[in-house]
């Protein structure tokens, strides 16, 4: 009964807790912080706009990338069966963040909405910015998972990672509210260009980053293919190091 009930909290946790932290967020950037960010008057002005249409993204490239790094350790019983499908496994964290990603920008959306009465045409784009970025967390989650057999500190370093990086990206503040000499490192992070392809389309309303779309495709495609290599050409000696 009590392992019944834990699944049962285990899924509802799982469409409660995007809402409560979105919540959070509205309440925290319209009440607590009431900041404006710039913008146009045809698209949301408001600091949780802004900050959403990054973050989003950002938690959920996160959250694969942690459960990449021990996806095939954690799962030794299953790698060493011949007839198991390996490559199954980073995929199966992208899935799992991937659905809670969604949640999350439909509440965006109706945020939106709601308090502003319309969306940007742009939000037909939205399925094919979600697809790349899909593609770039599969990729990564091959070579994480690939490297993370032979470095048992893989997460660790996944960790620091994502905890300095998130400040390398512009998810809170405008690229134009830092000094210029900074300005470089945003351009030369991957991740920036992510952001952007969203904040496009959530924020902005029309292609305020043009040249991130290009490169964050490019980008998706080319991290997809060289992660799966990497991934099918490491594999056959997983079993033998677990």
């Amino acid at each position: 009964m009590d392992r019944y009930a834990g699944q049962f909290f285990g899924i509802f946790w799982t469409f409660v807790h995007p809402l409560v932290l979105v919540l959070v967020y509205v309440f925290l950037f319209n009440v607590v912080f009431t900041a404006k960010v710039g913008g146009n008057i045809q698209m949301p002005l408001d600091m949780t706009s802004y900050i959403l249409a990054g973050i989003i993204p950002w938690v959920a490239f996160s959250e694969s990338m942690s459960k990449a790094s021990t996806a095939v350790t954690n799962n030794a019983n299953l790698v060493k069966q011949v007839i198991f499908p390996v490559e199954v496994l980073p995929v199966k964290g992208v899935i799992s963040t991937l659905f809670t990603e969604i949640i999350f920008l439909a509440m965006l959306i109706v945020y939106t909405l709601f308090k502003y009465g319309g969306l940007s045409p742009l939000y037909l784009l939205l399925p094919l910015v979600l697809a790349m970025q899909v593609l770039a967390m599969i990729g990564v989650s091959y070579i994480l998972s690939a490297v993370g057999v032979y470095l048992r500190d893989t997460k660790d370093f996944v960790q620091v990672f994502l905890a300095l990086g998130f400040w390398f990206v512009p998810i809170l503040y405008l690229p134009e509210a830092i000094p210029e000499s900074i300005r470089p490192v945003l351009r030369l992070n991957p991740f920036s260009h992510m952001i952007w392809c969203y904040q496009d389309i959530l924020y902005f309303g029309r292609f305020e980053h043009p040249w991130s779309w290009v490169l964050f495709a490019l980008l998706s495609m080319g991290i997809f293919l060289y992660g799966y290599r990497l991934f099918r050409k490491l594999k056959s000696m997983f079993g033998n190091v677990i």
